[in-house]
């Protein structure tokens, strides 16, 4: 025992652990919160040859983005003013699939349709009004408890959710994906340099409070944790592709007023499972077509009807070489509505981050990395909900998820306690 106690002390004692003062004080050290990002290695020998100039502002239009590539050009000829060369550098996006590029009317090109359109021998209901008979759902009136745009799920819906999330990682870890637990609190930059900037003068993220130390932001969706993880980092060829996968909740502050965007098809915060992939850059093009199929495979196997887009450039964020959209129908809407993305965004990213790899001859590559949703919760129920709706006002529970609803095969009428009705008070002055 005395010589446990005396090997105790001594690793007590190590500067490797508490330095003398914090010991001293019995507090833990403070850590180094400094958030250290690698510079980033923009493309500048092709974009700030003159040559390429007629692509790249070709691109920039096509995809409506604000890059200025004679400016970029004008200021790479200046002795001065780097910080405004990086900075303008950085507002030039990905370029784009060379097919696509030109896609007449800006109008996505429908690769296939799959599933059958469902029939019903009833008026099939929204659902919203499937969510209000049965007692699933909370979105109106949540006063300070969520805001506007926010939901509340019950009973069946809050277990379906959960139903939905184990479906999909089951699937996702049949493909080799590994799982990972993200934040949803980042550094802005991170943000930035994933490409998600702002639309126009209106910030796409919820930033946190500066009164906290560090320029945070909330997440918008796992792929910018997931690239941040891998930042600063050479992987082998032997590790590629290397297939990350993450359920988080995501943050949104986009508002619409489209009548089909209403209800929980767009919201604040949702979760979501997210894929995320680094390839070699000769297998990006490849992979990005078995992250579709597993998409479709994920969609087709709940009986829904789908079809999927190749987004024309206007559509692509400007990260993305390409994106794949797949929409389903939502029978009670009578319309399609988007359930995924899947993008491929070459090595913007990687530039960014500084994400690499070694090929089989030792030379360093930047790694190109692909996205795609393997399961939006709220998209997902509207589209399963409205699908599967009984003439009685019910819903069948999809096949694929009935183990995961502890055999639960129709979901009806819920048998839980009211909430309370919050109404907001303004405050005498």
């Amino acid at each position: 025992m005395r010589r446990a106690s005396r090997q105790l002390l001594r690793i007590l004692n190590s500067k490797r652990f508490y330095s003398q003062d914090a010991l001293e004080k019995k507090v833990m050290p403070i850590l180094e919160t400094e958030i250290h990002l690698p510079k980033p290695e923009y493309n500048v020998e092709f974009l700030c040859n003159p040559l390429n100039r007629d692509l790249i502002a070709k691109n920039i239009l096509k995809r409506k983005n604000s890059g200025n590539i004679d400016k970029v050009l004008e200021l790479h000829q200046s002795l001065h003013s780097q910080e405004e060369f990086i900075k303008e550098l950085s507002k030039i996006p990905n370029l784009t699939d060379p097919n696509v590029l030109e896609y007449a009317d800006n109008e996505p090109c429908i690769l296939r349709v799959q599933g059958d359109q469902p029939k019903y021998s009833f008026e099939p209901h929204e659902f919203s009004q499937l969510a209000a008979k049965l007692r699933l759902l909370r979105t109106d009136r949540l006063g300070p408890v969520t805001g506007s745009r926010s939901y509340i799920l019950l009973g069946d819906l809050a277990e379906l959710e959960q139903a939905l999330i184990t479906y999909t990682l089951k699937e996702l870890l049949k493909h080799n994906f590994k799982l990972v637990s993200v934040p949803d609190i980042l550094p802005s930059q991170v943000i930035e340099r994933c490409g998600l900037i702002s639309d126009g003068e209106r910030k796409l993220v919820y930033v946190v409070e500066p009164y906290y130390g560090d320029d945070l932001s909330l997440s918008g969706t796992a792929e910018m944790a997931l690239a941040y993880k891998l930042s600063n980092t050479v992987l082998h060829e032997n590790e590629l592709p290397l297939k990350l996968a993450a359920v988080s909740r995501c943050y949104r502050a986009e508002v619409s007023n489209l009548l089909e965007e209403r209800g929980i098809y767009r919201v604040h915060q949702f979760t979501k499972v997210e894929m995320f992939i680094c390839s070699k850059q000769n297998e990006s093009v490849q992979i990005m077509d078995e992250v579709v199929a597993i998409q479709e495979k994920l969609f087709g196997q709940l009986g829904l009807h789908y079809k999927v887009l190749d987004m024309p450039p206007n559509e692509l964020g400007s990260p993305a070489y390409r994106k794949i959209d797949i929409e389903a129908w939502m029978p009670g809407r009578k319309q399609f509505g988007e359930l995924s993305s899947c993008s491929n965004c070459t090595d913007y990213q990687a530039r960014r981050l500084n994400i690499k790899y070694q090929d089989k001859n030792e030379q360093i590559m930047h790694s190109h990395t692909l996205n795609g949703t393997a399961c939006a919760v709220p998209r997902m129920l509207i589209a399963i909900c409205e699908t599967h709706q009984l003439e009685d006002g019910n819903i069948a529970v999809p096949e694929q998820l009935v183990p995961y609803m502890n055999g639960k095969t129709v979901i009806k009428k819920q048998n839980v306690a009211e909430t309370k009705q919050f109404k907001g008070k303004h405050k005498s002055k």
